[in-house]
């Protein structure tokens, strides 16, 4: 056992748990973050993605001794992120999912993206969206959310400072 402080979506924290928990049981088992799905548990689905030091990540994949001092946001984070909100408003109007069990995982994978590149275009969505797998709406109207999205944020919907926690 050991007593790990990290930051999760923009306090700190502090648990006591073996070093080999993974990151997808302490947020749905410690902390009730359930948006952080548990599908494949070998990181190919991204159904538990979320942003860990400002990147995407598989937190099937990662262990509590690698959060160390980190910065983690779960998707019930994302909306202090205004990038996040605009995202998820244009997969909303898409209609981009049907059960939507995969949608925390897409919804971090783009929101990540476009925190870091407000300028991607679709080559860089599909590659953003590679790790994500989703069984129910093809793809589609995903892709049509995440370029809506894309133009939103081109656009000036949201501000530079507004994606700060």
């Amino acid at each position: 056992m050991s007593a790990i402080a990290f930051r999760l979506n923009g306090e700190m924290q502090s648990i006591v748990t073996p070093a080999e928990t993974r990151l997808s049981e302490i947020l749905r088992d410690q902390y009730l973050q359930t948006a952080t799905k548990v599908a494949c548990g070998i990181g190919r689905c991204g159904a538990c993605t979320v942003m860990m030091n400002g990147q995407a990540v598989n937190a099937c994949l990662v262990m509590a001794w690698q959060i160390e001092g980190a910065d983690i946001v779960s998707p019930e984070g994302l909306d202090a992120f205004e990038t996040a909100r605009i995202v998820k408003a244009a997969l909303i109007d898409e209609n981009a999912f049907q059960c939507g069990y995969c949608a925390p995982g897409f919804l971090m994978a783009l929101t990540v993206l476009f925190l870091s590149n407000r300028q991607a275009g679709e080559p860089e969505i599909l590659s953003a969206l590679e790790g994500n797998l989703c069984r129910c709406t093809g793809y589609h109207s995903i892709l049509r959310g995440a370029l809506s999205a894309a133009n939103r944020l081109r656009s000036g919907a949201a501000s530079e400072t507004g994606d700060t926690p």
